[in-house]
């Protein structure tokens, strides 16, 4: 019964956030704060889903600078938990066809996130100098989720360079984002679903001490030792409520 319910609140949710979100964007087309409000309007569904989800910013951060941010992919609950973390300024890059969804396609487009066609490598690496230079030009942070992939409990996956050879040629600082584990977290029939820790690290440049793929591998280390930490914490704060 709980299902059917939750299920119909979610309908009713995602449609009318949609609009909001949707009427944003027409109103303030390609605004450098679009996707920060869709991802604040969207994981209002959490609750919904009988989560709490709990993102822990660094101290001081100064939203008006550029960061590449880097953050793990799990499943498709990501847009209501993981992305809540979405600072202002901050536009994703993701693949051309996403535009023509309905909806969310042009939700997407109109948010400014930057399309690149994937399967054109040539095309590809014209958008990454595009957003090397949106970066430097219109102070934008750029979110990637360097796994390429989501990872539906198979831990971090292996992380691909794009993220960090663009860090270190803009030399824009780096962030860590990183979310507790969502893998079978959802149960539609149970009231309460638990926590969701989201933590955002401070931003770091990176220097010339590592490669590209040095800090590639660096920061995959770190990422996944923050994955640990995090579900350790949930399950304490879980046992105890």
């Amino acid at each position: 019964m709980l299902a059917i319910i939750r299920a119909l609140l979610l309908v009713v949710a995602f449609l009318f956030i949609n609009i909001v979100v949707l009427l944003r964007c027409v109103i303030r087309p390609f605004h450098r704060d679009n996707v920060y409000i869709a991802g604040q309007w969207y994981s209002m569904m959490s609750r919904i889903f009988g989560l709490k989800v709990v993102v822990r910013y660094p101290e001081n951060l100064d939203t008006d600078l550029s960061y590449v941010m880097i953050a793990n992919h799990q499943n498709t609950y990501d847009i209501i938990t993981i992305c809540k973390a979405a600072i202002p300024g901050v536009v994703t890059i993701g693949k051309k066809s996403l535009k023509w969804i309905p909806v969310f396609g042009q939700i997407y487009w109109l948010s400014g996130n930057i399309l690149i066609d994937r399967k054109n490598t040539s095309k590809a690496m014209d958008t990454l100098t595009l957003t090397a230079k949106k970066i430097t030009e219109k102070n934008l942070s750029i979110w990637f989720f360097p796994e390429g992939t989501r990872s539906y409990g198979r831990g971090i996956l292996p992380f691909k360079v794009g993220a960090f050879r663009l860090a270190k040629g803009t030399n824009t600082p780096l962030m860590l984002v990183t979310a507790s584990n969502m893998h079978n977290k959802i149960r539609w029939n149970r009231w309460n679903n638990g926590v969701v820790l989201v933590d955002v690290e401070a931003p770091e440049p990176l220097d010339d001490s590592r490669s590209p793929k040095g800090w590639m591998a660096y920061y995959h280390e770190r990422m996944e030792k923050k994955f640990e930490e995090l579900n350790a914490e949930v399950a304490e704060m879980e046992k105890s409520r």
